[in-house]
């Protein structure tokens, strides 16, 4: 009998089991022996997503989470426009959809100060939000991970030497460096943009823009480069940490005495043993690089020609004060409802991967409880 027989089902569970099932299909197509050595691991698998099902926030969390990445896929096909529509050029009506209030002449959340709709706006927003995550944290995490592995595992000098490098960025405040390195890069990412065909075809297709629009998007790859710069200390800390208490345990002995080579040993033996919590910070992170790439195009708004929710809080909050409080309220409420989605999923995913408190969330219990109650 497994472990997960001991559990009576809900319905998620039976959603749990059937996508646990078609991932060890996929992957025993190409290892086949892998399900027989892994079975102990498979359980896990159903544990961890039997704990997240009894746990109503992290579920909270990860359908926002969810609905943010849809959002951002599908944002720019179900748009009621386009991003630089406007009602008053395809109407002619200046009066009723200057700065109109939500539900004016099929604006939903109104239009702002040149009669843009407000809702194509934001479903436009999403796409860039969407992209800066996909392509600022990828870049972080394997930058601070090989960087906190190598330092963790060597130790001596180069420990000294990356570990200095990394207390370097970590001296200077993230926001105003992260600013300075887009506001310098804008001008060179835009003549790079002009003069490739290729690029100008692919940050289209990536932002849902047309081509000849493709150099507008440079600030916003400038703040994305300018994150790459300064998201990686913070996983080269933590990867470093939890190296430097696995690098003495025996299996790390055993794999030294058989003779493997150093990435064998970094890559397949501690890296899989220590990657629980660098998940855990990469799913809080996605709510951080939607969170600061937001303030850093609120920063820059003026230098903003493409729908971004920084911006767009940016440009309306100057209207704010003449009581047009959706241009603010509604691109605020999207990313407040981005970041706290993925705050709340990984908080939970926090506990689903520790086995201490795994337990608690399984049944609904406070750690501890049951051993009172076998009593």
């Amino acid at each position: 009998m497994t472990s997960s027989e001991t559990y009576q089902k809900t319905f998620l569970d039976r959603i749990s089991d059937s996508l646990i099932t078609a991932l060890v299909k996929v992957i025993s197509l190409f290892r086949r022996e892998w399900v027989k050595k892994n079975r102990s691991r498979i359980d896990e698998w159903r544990l961890m997503l039997y704990a997240l099902n009894r746990s109503p926030i992290g579920i909270s969390g990860l359908i926002l989470g969810l609905l943010f990445i849809i959002v951002g896929i599908l944002g720019p096909v179900i748009a009621p426009h386009s991003y630089d529509f406007s009602f008053i050029v395809a109407t002619g009506k200046y009066e009723k959809y200057y700065l109109a209030p939500p539900g004016v002449g099929g604006a939903l959340l109104g239009t702002d100060d040149l009669g843009r709709d407000l809702f194509s706006q934001l479903l436009y927003g999403a796409r860039v939000s969407l992209d800066a995550t996909i392509l600022v944290l990828p870049v972080g995490i394997v930058i601070g991970i090989l960087i906190g592995l190598i330092s963790g595992y060597y130790g001596g000098l180069v420990d000294e030497t990356l570990m200095r490098l990394t207390d370097i960025f970590l001296a200077f405040p993230g926001l105003i460096l992260a600013l300075a390195f887009s506001s310098a890069l804008t001008d060179r990412l835009t003549m790079a943009i002009a003069n490739s065909p290729a690029l100008t075809s692919l940050i289209s297709f990536l932002f849902a823009v047309r081509p000849n629009d493709a150099i507008n998007v440079a600030p916003i790859l400038s703040i994305i480069i300018a994150l790459w710069v300064v998201w990686w200390p913070g996983y080269a800390r933590v990867t470093r940490g939890l190296v430097l208490q696995e690098k003495n345990n025996v299996y790390v002995e055993a794999a030294r005495a058989l003779g493997l080579n150093t990435g064998s040993i970094l890559f397949k033996h501690i890296l899989p043993n220590v990657i629980g919590p660098i998940i855990v910070l990469m799913t809080l992170d996605i709510g951080g690089v939607i969170l600061t790439e937001a303030g850093l195009s609120f920063l820059m708004g003026a230098m903003m020609k493409i729908p971004d929710w920084g911006a767009i809080v940016q440009h309306g909050s100057d209207y704010l004060v003449q009581g047009k409080w959706w241009l603010v309220m509604f691109p605020g409420l999207a990313i407040l409802i981005s970041v706290l989605g993925w705050n709340l999923f990984g908080d939970t995913l926090r506990d689903i991967l520790d086995p201490r408190t795994r337990r608690s969330i399984e049944f609904k219990i406070k750690k501890g409880r049951g051993k009172k109650d076998e009593r």
